[in-house]
Parts: structure tokens; sequence; C-alpha cells
């Protein structure tokens, strides 16, 4: 019997793996993205949730609800009338927010090549003639022109935005923090598919140790960080965490909060880094009380990190088997 049931994860795996080869590599991913486009502005002329815009000193996020649960994302220069858009999936919904708001489209920040964060960098770059395109060159970013390493600025304006290198989602998935020292506020994080409220991304082209280590280089920046993700799973990551940590105090209380939101369809981001820390399990790896009940206990060798990638692994595990419930 257990040999059937490798062979029936192996089946599975490869299955998964052919489907998720055909979204990335063939046109057949962008018929799915342009189906899922047309679905949801049907479903949602006026966006999946209700946003409001932060304003800091002369600097705007406006968060744009895209598709069933995307968020793009416009950061202002209000002083300049400059803006930055991240992950523009649908951009109608993207131009629209632009002139609204009278400003002048100058990048894209993409975070990664999957259609529901780029499928907006053709008509956004064309409409948009000055408009540069950044991104992983490891990514293989649509339409792409100024490729981006670990660590690389770009400079709008009075925006100071740094690309942080976040492998594991994908191998060139990058995360954009943008500096809160210029306009004296809170450091802001664009965290794509990497980081969600409560939760983080599948490993799809990684191990649990790469993204572990994309998880600590996030963990590494300070609490009062706002998290701006690129999906809307917070009431549904917020219950899987009660499964695992019941007794966490933090993610009841913010579980209440985050229902009364959903109950009026409003946008639960951002959240700050500080409140992930307490309640998000995928950022708890080193916590005795997770691993004594999920762990497999350190490694062959006592390494540290080898004991929390298999937790993180264990927690990806149990946290897909939740979702399909």
């Amino acid at each position: 019997v257990p040999s059937l049931v490798h062979h029936t994860k192996r089946q599975m795996m490869s299955i998964y793996c052919y489907w998720y080869s055909l979204y990335t590599r063939t046109w057949l991913g962008y018929l799915f993205y342009r189906q899922q486009l047309r679905r949801a502005r049907n479903r949602y002329p006026k966006g999946h949730s209700k946003t409001q815009p932060r304003l800091f000193n002369g600097v705007k996020v406006l968060p744009i609800p895209v598709l069933s649960d995307n968020y793009s994302y416009l950061i202002i220069d209000t002083q300049a009338q400059l803006a930055v858009a991240v992950d523009p999936s649908d951009p109608r919904a993207v131009q629209a927010s632009i002139e609204k708001e009278g400003v002048t489209l100058v990048a894209i920040l993409c975070t990664h090549k999957h259609w529901d964060h780029s499928g907006g960098n053709r008509d956004l770059s064309r409409r948009h003639r000055d408009c540069r395109v950044y991104g992983s060159p490891q990514d293989g970013i649509p339409y792409l022109t100024h490729p981006l390493c670990h660590q690389d600025v770009v400079s709008v304006g009075r925006l100071q935005i740094r690309a942080l290198a976040t492998p594991g989602h994908t191998q060139g998935h990058l995360v954009y923090l943008l500096d809160g020292e210029p306009y004296k506020g809170p450091s802001c994080l664009f965290s794509g598919d990497l980081l969600f409220l409560s939760g983080c991304g599948r490993t799809f082209e990684g191990n649990a140790e790469t993204m572990l280590s994309s998880l600590d280089t996030v963990l590494g920046l300070g609490d009062d960080t706002l998290l701006w993700p690129g999906h809307e799973y917070a009431e549904e990551n917020l219950g899987f965490a009660g499964v695992v940590e019941p007794e966490n105090l933090a993610r009841e209380r913010k579980m209440q909060w985050v229902q009364r939101q959903r109950l009026e369809r409003k946008s639960t981001c951002p959240s700050t880094l500080g409140e992930e820390r307490s309640y998000n399990p995928f950022l708890r790896t080193h916590c005795l009380a997770l691993q004594e009940a999920l762990g497999p206990g350190p490694g062959p060798t006592g390494d540290d990190d080898c004991s929390r990638a298999q937790l993180l692994e264990e927690l990806r595990r149990l946290k897909d088997m939740h979702k399909s419930k």
C-alpha cells in the first residue's frame, strides 16, 4: 500500500507539473488569463473588494482590486504627479485609476511572470510610450525593458524602490520595498506571491529551503513595514493558521477584524510585518510551539535551518489540504 500511495503522488505531481508548464510556457496560459479577466470584469465590475488609498507626506499607495482576488497597485509621487504600477494584470482597471488620479505612468514593477501579475504589461507599455517595465531577467517577464537584480533601486521622483530577490514561487520572483525615509513614513513591501496576510505563496520553482531563505529576507525588514500582498486571501489564511496554532490570540483578534471587513467586501490590506510575525505560521517556523506541534525535529546534523525548512514544507502540505476541503 505505501508503494501505491507514493506512485499516486508521483502521478499527481507529474500531472501538476505538466499543467503548470502549459500555463507558464505556452499560449494556453495566456488564453486562460484572458478568460479569467473576462469573467472577473463581468462578475466584479467595480472590483472584488473596496479599497482605501494610503497617503504619506506626498506619496500615495493606491490598491486596485483586479481579477477575482488579485491586487495591483499604483505608487504615486503626488508632487511630481508620477506613478509606478505594481503587477498591473488588468490594464483597463489600472488605466482607469491612472486617469482618475491625473498622473503619468512612468514604470511598471512586475514581481513575477504569471499572467495574473504581468498580463497588463503589453497594453500599458504601448499606451504609455515612455513607461519602463522592470522585473527579473530570470523570470520571462512579458515586455520587460529594464532587468533588475537583487538590491537594485528604481528611482521615480521622491520614490526610492528597492528590488529584493525572493525565489521560490518562481525562479526570478522579486518583491519591491518602497523606502519610507524620503517621505518620513513607513516603508511599504509589495510582496507579489511571496507573502500574504497570514500566508505565503506556493513553491512552484524551488524547494522549501529556497522559500525559507526568501521569507527570511522579508523577516529582516522592520516591524512597521506595511505589507501590500498580491491577493486577497486573508480570511482563508487565518482560518488555516487557527488549525495549526489554535491558541494564538493575535490570530484570533486579526480574524475577527478580517471577518468584519469581508462582510462589507472591504480590503484587508495592508497589514504590518510586525503583525505578520505574530500570527503568520509561515513566518513562525522558528517558534518552539509550532515546531513541537508539527516539526520533524532537528535535521540529521542538528541544522536548525534544515528543521525549519522541513516545517515550512509540512505547513505548505497542510495548507494545500486545508484549501481543498
